[in-house]
């Protein structure tokens, strides 16, 4: 099982957990772990306060762009998953269009306005060790859906777990907090 690119889709049985109710995009998954980002929690910062604490004199239009709040680990190194053809230092391409990164060059971008479009700046991430990930799964804590670029980006957060539900044809609201197994 290889989830690079799937989402992760919170059932009700985390109501009490860091991820209840979250929608978690895998950046990377391998027999040694799991790595991805929650993409539906906006975090009290906006990508303006991010950039002008890096001193990169951003203009104003990002101070409604808020970080999201990308996982329990490391919740003070920042990451930019991005949609389109550029690439900067230590990008990882998680799918042909879609690339991960933590170099400061890309923000440097954003700043300038010369940054992809479609973006997201994430603070800290989650992350899985080897079997972990596929434990979860088959105890019932989340269910997958290979993700949609639409969904990543495009789709207000509040909206985007729902969405993704929406891929595998569920409404999350219909499905019950206690796991069944036959």
């Amino acid at each position: 099982m290889n989830l690079t690119n799937h989402f992760l889709l919170a059932l009700p049985t985390l109501h009490q957990d860091y991820f209840a109710a979250t929608l978690t995009y895998i950046c990377e998954h391998s027999d040694d772990g799991a790595m991805g980002f929650v993409v539906n929690r906006p975090s009290d910062v906006s990508v303006l306060e991010l950039l002008n604490e890096l001193n990169l004199n951003p203009s104003r239009h990002w101070v409604d762009h808020p970080v999201i709040a990308g996982g329990p680990v490391s919740t003070d190194r920042g990451f930019m998953l991005f949609a389109g053809e550029d690439t900067y230092d230590s990008s990882l391409a998680v799918t042909d269009g879609v690339h991960l990164t933590s170099a400061l060059e890309s923000l440097r971008a954003v700043a300038n306005d010369e940054g992809p479009e479609r973006f997201m700046i994430a603070l800290g991430y989650a992350g899985w060790q080897g079997g972990q990930l596929e434990s979860e799964i088959a105890r019932n804590v989340w269910l997958t859906v290979e993700a949609d670029p639409t969904v990543l980006f495009d789709q207000p957060f509040d909206q985007r777990l729902d969405a993704a539900a929406g891929l595998l044809g569920i409404d999350l609201s219909l499905v019950s907090p206690e796991a069944g197994h036959s």
